[in-house]
């Protein structure tokens, strides 16, 4: 079937109970058994809840994947990743990760014994470069947040299967919709469902899906004793998000692109970072490996003085950490989301303090654009 359908249909069957359209938000801690040992496939909410279930099946079928987990955020799916790994075991990462990742990766995991290694994942030589012997993933976001830059996974997951590694993707930006990680080679895909997949900023939720059946046991086993699964309201909430995924996706890729073409003319916009433009650097790949270019922008406006003079005067464009709802948010990566990523590496990575990142709506694209015009001539 289509993917909408699949969005609307796969783990959305009519209750059988009642006949209920829409999957019940199973509110329960715990399931009642017939007998010893007897039970209706549940036993106890942090194990298995019947509205998780439901959108676990719905996610790992729209990413083509066999196997999906859902928890309680995005960064507790990666954790529950790094928790297959154990110390003196090494990960080869992105250079340009979401700061909270970074933070989780060197404040946290480094404590147990992981360790890292970040290289630019666009370049496959100093990819090669930082495997080591003990090296067990490759783990990559593409497009990047916030520079936007596009990494081939086909090429990564190649060679990282000739080292006998795996390779995760953080599919977070693009979504299934446009872009199918586990198709082009990779092992793992991860979501912040909080994001696009929900696309209503109401739910917080993350989200594993694989493949391979051993790893799956394991990281389902890794989900009911470390416990941060995803509770059955916020499950219910993607649920109904995912249903207008295909729309929203669409709509938000359309208002991206009208919006990232009008700043790249804008005299007050240094350079804009958008792959759907002809001027990215990597835009020839990301129409082969992707379906659309999405609705995440970032573009430099030169000075921390000019982003703050933007950010003030926006009206309907809403200041705010996030992504992927349907409201625009506008955002400063330097002091919100990559506030932990150290100054100096922030620099080199091109996240300087003008720059400013925004997560496209889909609101009328005539008002998104009034209103960053209107907010740009306080500048």
């Amino acid at each position: 079937m289509g993917f909408s359908t699949d969005a609307i249909h796969i783990g959305q069957e009519p209750d059988p109970a009642t006949g209920a359209i829409i999957v019940p938000i199973y509110q329960t801690s715990t399931f009642v058994q017939e007998q010893l040992g007897k039970h209706k496939g549940y036993e106890y909410a942090r194990t298995g809840n019947p509205t998780r279930v439901a959108l676990e099946r719905n996610l790992a079928r729209l990413e083509g994947g066999r196997f999906g987990y859902a928890f309680a955020s995005g960064m507790a799916g990666i954790n529950a990743l790094m928790t297959l790994f154990k110390a003196g075991d090494h990960i080869v990462a992105g250079h340009d990760l979401y700061g909270g990742t970074f933070r989780l990766f060197e404040r946290v995991l480094k404590n147990f014994g992981l360790q890292f290694t970040y290289a630019n994942t666009c370049r496959m030589e100093e990819v090669e470069k930082a495997i080591r012997p003990e090296t067990r993933l490759i783990y990559i976001e593409t497009p990047t947040n916030p520079i936007m830059q596009i990494t081939d996974i086909r090429e990564v997951a190649s060679l990282a299967h000739q080292h006998g590694i795996l390779m995760a993707v953080d599919n977070t930006f693009m979504s299934p919709y446009l872009q199918r990680p586990l198709e082009l080679g990779a092992d793992v895909v991860l979501h912040s469902t909080t994001k696009y997949l929900n696309g209503h900023s109401d739910g917080v939720g993350g989200a594993v899906i694989l493949n391979d059946e051993g790893l799956a046991e394991r990281l389902k086993f890794i989900q009911n004793a470390a416990g941060a699964i995803l509770g059955p309201m916020d499950s219910w909430l993607i649920l109904r998000g995912v249903k207008t995924l295909a729309l929203r996706m669409a709509r938000h890729s359309e208002n991206g692109m009208a919006i990232a073409s009008h700043l790249e003319g804008h005299p007050k916009i240094k350079q804009v970072h958008y792959p759907g433009l002809k001027s990215h650097p990597q835009h020839e790949l990301a129409k082969k490996q992707m379906r659309g270019f999405g609705g995440m922008i970032s573009f430099e406006t030169g000075s921390l003085d000019n982003a703050k003079a933007l950010l003030k005067s926006v009206r309907l464009c809403s200041l705010a950490e996030s992504l992927g709802g349907v409201e625009t948010l506008i955002s400063h990566p330097a002091t919100m989301t990559h506030a932990s990523v150290p100054v100096e590496q922030r620099q080199r990575l091109g996240i300087t303090d003008g720059l400013v990142r925004i997560s496209v709506g889909i609101e009328d694209v005539e008002d998104l654009l009034a209103d960053l015009d209107q907010a740009l001539a306080k500048i």
